[in-house]
This record gives structure tokens, sequence and C-alpha cells, in this order.
């Protein structure tokens, strides 16, 4: 196949993982980093593109490498230690925070600013919304070989063309000038953003969305692992780039906006005031289809990996009855707010990102090691004592001693003091490996 050819047959996967990938998160994160981290900006934008572009891209390559599959990956630590924190992954990005907040976004970004304020507060609209938000979902990923025809070929193509609109007109037409720094980010723009990439819960859906592609190509007849990696890689990259375009295009919407909208503490609401400013009215219909698109794709994706992999671990029920289980669970979940839902996922997140990027890292170069489960143990082990911490402290309880101990650490005050102590694991791993093998 040349390379022409094999560019042609795959751009739709490789648009279809970026639809994938661009939900809620994607929207609301870049404009309010934009706007606390004024003259910090390109700097944060280093943070939050390695969370958000760099990382996830690592992630989707390091499961095409174990057959798409996130629980072939963890299995290399142990075998329940696959199925134990595969689940917790795809819960987190599935029915628990991610699939509930895509609804309630599309409700408060796509459907709110056309609403009296009296409707606002009536939980009826939020219902009506999500009840038909969840039933498009449900009926798109009935048939999961049908997603990258209906994803790839025709949803992303009018995101893209939306987004393009918003970015072109905000470079022609600019705001303002780009504000002043705020908060955390004056003296540690870096690692506040970083944080902040967690958030797009991306890293942890490119473990997830592997199985979706993986899925996808069978049912193209592209069966041979090693076309299959190929492809997957393309896709990614794919996908990383056009992520890259959004987040630097709405990061400098939010960075030039504070001279015309003012500060706000809500991403949704700056992107929906910088999109009436640079559009009028014809802004918000805008921003509404960006946010219904971008949130639909992705709610399609997750609840299709969803209800693959717990189908696969529970055989006895199908498919299709989990996808109706997480529909009608997520539908529920997303009827009580969008800032609730942020607020309790933030403290898991930060517990077990740094996990799946360790996993992630390591399995990456695996062929150094071996794939010696000593090494991805005693390294999970290590990062684990710091990240389950540090997921408690951003739940508001604090342990003053050991903070204090933490806190000797390179990038503790980046928030990413688990980084050395991975490392240090995965040497001492390593050494049990050697003296094991002896």
């Amino acid at each position: 196949m040349g390379s022409k050819s094999f560019f042609r047959e795959n751009i739709a996967v490789g648009f279809m993982l970026f639809a994938l990938f661009l939900g809620a998160g994607n929207i609301i994160f870049p404009p309010q980093l934009g706007q606390m981290a004024g003259e910090n900006i390109a700097i944060s934008m280093i943070g939050f593109l390695i969370t958000g572009v760099g990382l996830p891209l690592l992630g989707i390559i390091a499961v095409a490498k174990n057959g798409g599959d996130l629980e072939v990956l963890a299995g290399r630590v142990n075998p329940y230690f696959g199925i134990i924190f595969t689940s917790i992954v795809y819960l987190s990005v599935g029915p628990f925070f991610a699939i509930p907040r895509t609804g309630a976004v599309s409700f408060s970004i796509g459907i709110a600013p056309f609403l009296s304020e009296g409707m606002k507060e009536s939980w009826i609209p939020l219902f009506i919304t999500t009840l038909l938000f969840f039933g498009l979902t449900f009926y798109l990923a009935f048939n999961p070989s049908k997603i990258v025809d209906r994803v790839g070929k025709i949803l992303t193509p009018a995101l893209l063309i939306i987004i393009c609109l918003l970015a072109i007109k905000s470079l022609i037409t600019p705001m303002g000038e780009i504000g002043q720094a705020q908060g955390t980010y004056i003296d540690n723009a870096f690692g506040e953003s970083f944080i902040q990439g967690y958030l797009t819960m991306d890293v942890l859906a490119s473990l997830v969305f592997g199985i979706v592609i993986v899925q996808s190509l069978v049912a193209r007849g592209v069966t041979e692992k090693a076309a299959q990696i190929k492809i997957t890689i393309f896709a990614g990259i794919i996908a990383a780039a056009g992520l890259a375009f959004v987040y630097v295009s709405l990061g400098y919407i939010g960075v030039t906006s504070t001279s015309a909208i003012g500060f706000h503490d809500d991403g949704g609401t700056i992107i929906s005031l910088a999109a009436q400013q640079l559009f009028g009215q014809a802004g918000n219909i805008i921003l509404s289809a960006v946010i219904i698109l971008a949130c639909l794709t992705t709610s399609v994706g997750l609840l299709s990996a969803n209800a693959t992999f717990f189908h696969k671990i529970f055989p006895k029920i199908s498919y299709k009855v989990y996808l109706v289980i997480f529909t009608v669970f997520s539908f529920a979940v997303s009827n009580f707010g969008l800032a609730d839902l942020i607020q309790i996922s933030l403290p898991v997140l930060v517990a077990i990102y740094p996990i799946a990027i360790v996993l992630m890292v390591f399995a990456l170069f695996g062929n150094l090691f071996n794939h010696a489960p000593s090494v991805y143990g005693v390294a999970l082990i290590f990062t684990g004592v710091v990240a389950l911490y540090d997921g408690i402290k951003q739940a508001g309880f604090e342990i003053e001693a050991y903070d204090n101990f933490l806190s000797i650490f390179p990038f503790y005050e980046q928030g990413i003091a688990w980084v050395v102590p991975a490392l240090i694991g995965g040497v001492i791993g390593y050494i049990m490996y050697i003296v094991k093998r002896k």
C-alpha cells in the first residue's frame, strides 16, 4: 500500500480518534487556563500540552502495542491488578465521571445560554436535554463497527470547521491584549497547567480508546497486529495534532479575552462570552454546535469502550445490555450538575493519573527489562503511595508529617512529587529482576 493510499484510507480513523478525545474538558479548560496564565501563557500551554496531548499519544502507542487492550498492558504487573485497575480507569472515564460530564456540559454551554433565567433554575430543561443526548449516544454506540463512518466522516469535519471559525476570527479581530497571570499561575504556571491537563481525562481515555480503534479495524477486515499498530499510531498522531491546534486556539481566545469579558472561574462561561463577543448571537449558536458535537462523539466512544470491556470480563451480560445500564446510569448522574461532577472527579484523577502514566511509560520501554513484573510492580507501589496521598490531599485531608516528607522530593511544588519515587521504584525492581535472573 502506497503512502498516499494509506493516508487516504486511514485518515477517517485519525479523525474518529480526534473526535473521541475532543470532549467537554477539552473545550472548557483551555480558555480558563488562558485567562489565568496571562503573560505566562507559553510555559502554561507547554505543561498543558504534555498531559493533554503528549501523554495521550504515548498512551495510544502503548495500548496499540498490547493489542488495543489496557487489561493486557496492566496485567503485566499482575493479573488481578490488570482487572482491578482497568475497571477503575474504565469506570472513571465512563459512567462515573466523564460520560455524565458530556451530558452536563452539553446542557450548561450548549442549551442553557438560550433559556430564560427561570428556566435555567428548573430541573426540567437539564432532564430533557440529557434524555435526548444519551438517547442519541445510545443509538450511535449500538453498532460499534459503524463508529468510524458516523464519527470520523460526518461529525468530525463539522466540528473542525466550527472550531476553525472561532480560532480564525479571534486572530483577525482579537478581543484585547494578553492579560496578567493570576493566582498560582504567577509562580507555578507549568506545574498548575500540568495538573489541569488531568481534568481533560485524555491520558485515561487514551488507554480506553485503543479497544474502540482495534474493534473498528477488525470490522474493516484489518486483523494483522502489525497493521493494527501502524494504523493506530497514525491515528494517534492525527488526533494529537488536532488536539494541539484546539488547545492553543482556545488558550489564545482565553488569554486575549480578559479586557473584553472580565475574569471568570468557569471555562464554559469564558468561551461562551468570548464566542458572543466574536460573533454576536451567532457565536452562541456556533459554540452550542461545537459543545454538543464534541460531547456527543466522546460520549459515544466511551460508552462503546466500557460496554465492550465489561462484556469481555463478564460475558454472560451482552454488549447491548451493558450499553443500556451505562447509558441510564450516566443519564442519572449527569442530572446532578457539572460543578459537583468536576469537584468529585479531581481527587480521583489526581490519585490514579500518575499510576496510569507510569504504567504507560514503562510499558513503552518494557523490552529493555523483558516486561518483568517486579519493575512494574515496585515502580507502581512507589508511585501509588505518593499519588494516593495527593488525591486525599486534593479532597481536603492533609497529613502534615507525610506532606513534609514528600516536600523533600523534586517537583513537589509542581504537584508531581511522584516522578522520582517512580524512577527509584523502577530501578529497585530492575535490580530484583537482574538478581532473580542470575
